[in-house]
């Protein structure tokens, strides 16, 4: 009997050991940081005079995103448009044809909906929808790209009175997740309000120089910064 009971006893410190190192794997997820995997889908953003951003997509977290910029790229969709909005330490945004952060739409020529991920978050390196509210998602996305932030304090001040100041509830980033926001830098404030649907895993360089730019006071650059083209692929390592 008493080795019966050792061996259940056993058993249920197993399941609970198995729970815990699952529920570790779950929290500590940071994918926008890994390489991006043999047959992954990705993007070669080519910009004229600067050169090529590679982003990785997430189709399992953000489907429709990743659909919508897919196939608005292989259909020519974004060639010869701008970057009409760039802000020093912050992002750069496109895809809009009007040129004035006004226009553009879905594949369906329609709005579609926000698509949210406790696996993605806007660091820095983070392609994201732009949109005007929720559920408003079009044509035009951002690059996120700020410096990376001086503590906790810091953090917790963009997790809080940030997003409260905006009408967002704080959010429970897992012990990753806030160190790597400390040592990269990005937005919380925009977790959960923009979709995050792929991560810059080449060219960040490029990102940072097209935020030297000279801009207007509404953040357009004074010189076109032009997209050629964006090119589709799977990635192979």
């Amino acid at each position: 009997m008493k080795r019966f009971k050792k061996r259940i006893l056993a058993a249920l410190l197993l399941v609970v050991l198995v729970i815990s190192f699952s529920g570790c794997s779950s929290d500590s997820s940071l994918i926008q940081f890994e390489s991006p995997k043999d047959g992954q889908t990705v993007a070669e953003i080519v910009v004229k005079d600067y050169g090529s951003i590679k982003v990785m997509l997430f189709e399992e977290q953000a489907p429709k995103a990743v659909e919508n910029f897919v196939t608005h790229a292989q259909e020519g969709y974004y060639d010869g448009l701008t970057f009409h909005r760039v802000i020093a330490d912050f992002m750069i945004q496109g895809g809009d044809p009007t040129g004035d952060g006004t226009g553009g739409e879905s594949i369906w020529g329609e709005p579609f909906e926000d698509e949210f991920s406790d696996d993605l978050r806007n660091f820095t390196g983070a392609l994201s929808m732009a949109n005007l509210g929720a559920d408003t998602n079009g044509s035009q996305f951002f690059i996120m790209c700020s410096p990376a932030m001086s503590g906790q304090d810091e953090l917790d001040y963009y997790n809080t009175t940030t997003r409260t100041m905006y009408g967002y509830d704080p959010i429970d980033y897992s012990k990753e997740q806030m160190e790597k926001y400390i040592e990269v830098g990005g937005a919380p404030w925009l977790d959960n309000v923009h979709t995050v649907f792929g991560q810059v895993y080449e060219g960040l360089d490029i990102v940072e120089e097209i935020m030297g730019a000279a801009t207007d006071e509404n953040g357009k650059p004074e010189t076109d910064v032009i997209i050629e083209t964006i090119k589709i692929s799977e990635y192979q390592a």
